[in-house]
């Protein structure tokens, strides 16, 4: 019992982090070709800030989602009841 629940510890450790990584990469990528284009073509500075706080929330709220399944596997874990029978 005591090893499933470090397991579940683990994964739901890493679940976070590495969503955390990705998301974090994510947001920087389109940060800089937001930089990018923004000085190519100042004037679509309005049109590319609007796309880019659209994107930075998506990718925010599939890091969110990720983080929510990890919870979920935390507290109220699947793989306990057959174990506890």
């Amino acid at each position: 019992m005591e090893n499933v629940l470090g397991l579940v510890a683990l994964a739901a450790g890493l679940i976070v982090g590495l969503g955390a990584i990705g998301a974090s990469i994510g947001i920087a990528l389109v940060g800089g070709k937001y930089l990018e284009a923004s000085a190519r073509q100042p004037e679509l500075i309005n049109e590319l800030q609007t796309k880019l706080f659209i994107l930075a929330g998506l990718i925010d709220a599939a890091f969110l989602i990720g983080v929510a399944i990890a919870l979920l596997f935390a507290y109220a874990n699947p793989f306990i009841a057959p174990l506890a029978a």
